[in-house]
């Protein structure tokens, strides 16, 4: 039989439950609308009835509190964050492109489109107005926008690199502050649950980080009880709890953390030519590890990897994007120059790797053999392969033949990169075919044709590249050095624009304008930029920014409405419905009134039971 205070005992523990119902549903609607926050319900279990050795058997004893728990589904949590990954990934690539988009339009007045029509317009103003030297001074003015033009672009698009590569950084720090803040929170977290508690506020707060993080880079996770040493059966309630990025770097083990560290590239380690200087290379480093630290201890971080993902994935697409075209062969033979320096010969079989027009080698910079990494001082094109001089002070070992080599590596998104190359292929190609007409030509008073375009050897003189750096055969670089950062009016034309050559034949009166015949006719039907005429440039190149601008945008929309679906799906299942936690409130009230309506009923019999009976 039962005590007679055995009902006391199990209206208590009703009392209790209603009473940690009651005080979970107001913290849940007192977080209604903080952001990351998981409803959270009481766990309760009937407790163990009680033999009793009467007929009926045995007595139920109450109720046991078993936690207080969030209400959460990792399957949504995957969803979520493997879509943030790639919503952080286009909506990079679009925010950027369509910068790249905004600096190629032509707004009808300072647009390629617009200036180049002006300058047709003054050449045809030249050859109808028998060569006036206002109208050739009009003609070069012209000529000079176009090249000013190119150079404010191109200025623009590495200015724009430069932002990138800095943001890259940004992203990178991100990562290695969320790593070491998992790690301090996964701490906190195995403390209060060695306990026997759950640290329902601290897992919400290292997911709001992880749903954060997701947005950076891919990341995978993964948590398992950590289990007695001694007494392998025993769970301890802690847990060890990992964290992956980019498809397999570690970047968390509970206690334990990595960071990523950007390392600038030296000013003789570029691998593009037309990269600003110190852009960064990702590392993999220790939590111990500070600024000034040996950096060759560094783990290297794999940035040509396709499953980066996130913003970081994004913007390595924009700063290094080139559309699958950098320079790679396999090294032949080593040779030895005049001065001893030791030479690599590399074989190519791409077709564009050997078009001067389409080259992005920088004049020195960093070459990989097999494994290996040198700097090179500089090199040549000999017709057949490339002749790298490697830098005796990267020297350490002599490099192996046969190996593959490469510079720079394949990102085949087209990026920044990839419009300067566009632009410089077409700078090339239009000023070999001017200047070759230019040069055959003779002036209206009968001197010999000069060249028209060339470009500024640097920005700290008026030192121009002559006609014969650009012919030479000796290197068979051809317009290689000429970039639209260096884009420019000869300067004798530009200082005396009479000498333009205006007739094709010496024997022709002044009058006369054959050659600029023959350069009209080259703009008007010469095939010179992907199989388009001169003025065609900027539809080329706009329709592929506009393609990937657009595909970039359209994504970005998909992704961001599969956010709002997934966000949505996951706050149905953990979020706070104010109407169902006041009905929660209600049905809780009533349970804890019931029990001290309980207690109050078991008071007035033993009142009854001692008073009255005990006499």
């Amino acid at each position: 039989m039962t005590s007679q205070f055995f009902g006391l005992n199990i209206a208590a523990s009703g009392l209790r439950a209603a009473n940690a119902a009651l005080n979970t549903t107001m913290n849940n609607v007192a977080n209604a609308n903080t952001d990351g926050y998981s409803r959270q319900k009481v766990k309760q279990e009937a407790t163990d009835a009680l033999r009793v050795f009467a007929t009926y058997g045995c007595a139920g004893a109450g109720v046991d509190t078993i936690a207080i728990e969030r209400v959460r589904d990792s399957f949504y949590d995957v969803k979520f964050r493997n879509n943030e990954s790639l919503l952080g990934t286009v909506s990079q690539k679009n925010y950027y492109t369509k910068l790249v988009e905004e600096y190629l339009d032509d707004d009808g007045t300072t647009g390629f489109s617009s200036l180049f029509n002006k300058m047709e317009a003054a050449l045809e103003s030249v050859m109808t107005a028998a060569g006036t030297t206002e109208t050739k001074s009009t003609f070069v003015s012209s000529l000079k926008s176009i090249t000013e033009y190119f150079n404010y672009v191109y200025g623009n698009l590495q200015s724009e690199q430069a932002d990138v590569n800095a943001e890259i950084k940004l992203c990178a720090d991100r990562v290695s502050s969320m790593a070491q803040e998992i790690a301090t929170i996964n701490k906190q977290i195995n403390i209060i649950e060695m306990t026997g508690t759950t640290a329902n506020e601290l897992r919400d707060k290292r997911d709001k980080i992880l749903d954060d993080l997701s947005k950076i880079i891919s990341i995978e996770t993964k948590e398992s009880p950590v289990v007695d040493e001694n007494n392998p059966d025993r769970v301890t309630g802690a847990t060890r709890f990992q964290v992956w990025v980019a498809g397999g770097y570690e970047l968390v083990d509970t206690y334990e953390y990595r960071q990523m560290i950007c390392v600038a590239r030296d000013d003789d380690g570029a691998t593009n030519q037309n990269d600003v200087q110190g852009l960064y290379e990702i590392k993999w480093g220790s939590a111990s590890y500070k600024d000034g630290d040996n950096i060759k201890e560094l783990a290297d971080f794999s940035i040509d990897s396709k499953l980066i993902g996130g913003e970081l994935q994004g913007l390595l697409a924009m700063r290094d994007g080139n559309n699958g075209q950098y320079f790679h062969g396999r090294s032949s033979e080593l040779e030895e120059d005049s001065d001893g320096n030791v030479v690599v010969r590399v074989e190519v079989t791409d077709s564009y790797l050997t078009d001067m027009t389409k080259c992005t080698l920088p004049e020195e910079g960093t070459i990989k053999i097999g494994d290996k990494t040198y700097k090179y001082d500089s090199w040549e094109y000999d017709g057949e392969d490339f002749l790298f001089t490697i830098d005796d002070t990267t020297l350490t070992s002599m490099p192996d033949v046969p190996r593959n080599v490469s510079v720079g590596y394949s990102n085949d998104y087209q990026g920044l990169p990839y419009y300067m190359a566009q632009m410089n292929e077409w700078i090339r190609q239009f000023s070999a075919q001017v200047n070759e007409i230019m040069i055959d030509g003779y002036t209206s008073d009968s001197l010999e044709g000069v060249f028209l375009l060339t470009g500024n050897m640097d920005t700290n003189s008026g030192a121009q590249y002559n006609y014969e750096q650009f012919t030479s055969l000796s290197k068979n670089k051809g317009y290689y050095k000429l970039r639209g950062g260096n884009f420019t009016v000869n300067s004798v034309v530009a200082d005396d624009a009479d000498r333009i050559a205006t007739k094709a034949d010496l024997t022709e009166g002044e009058a006369e304008f054959m050659n600029l015949k023959k350069l009209k006719n080259m703009l008007d039907n010469e095939k010179i930029f992907r199989g388009a005429t001169s003025g065609e440039f900027l539809t080329k190149v706009l329709a592929d920014v506009a393609l990937n601008s657009s595909n970039a945008g359209t994504l970005e929309d998909t992704y961001s409405a599969l956010e709002k679906t997934i966000k949505n799906q996951r706050l149905s299942d953990s979020g706070v419905d104010e109407d169902e936690e006041a009905s929660n409130l209600v049905k809780f009230q009533n349970a804890y009134t019931l029990s001290s309506k309980m207690i109050q009923t078991l008071t007035e019999i033993y009142d009854q039971l001692i008073l009255r009976t005990g006499v």
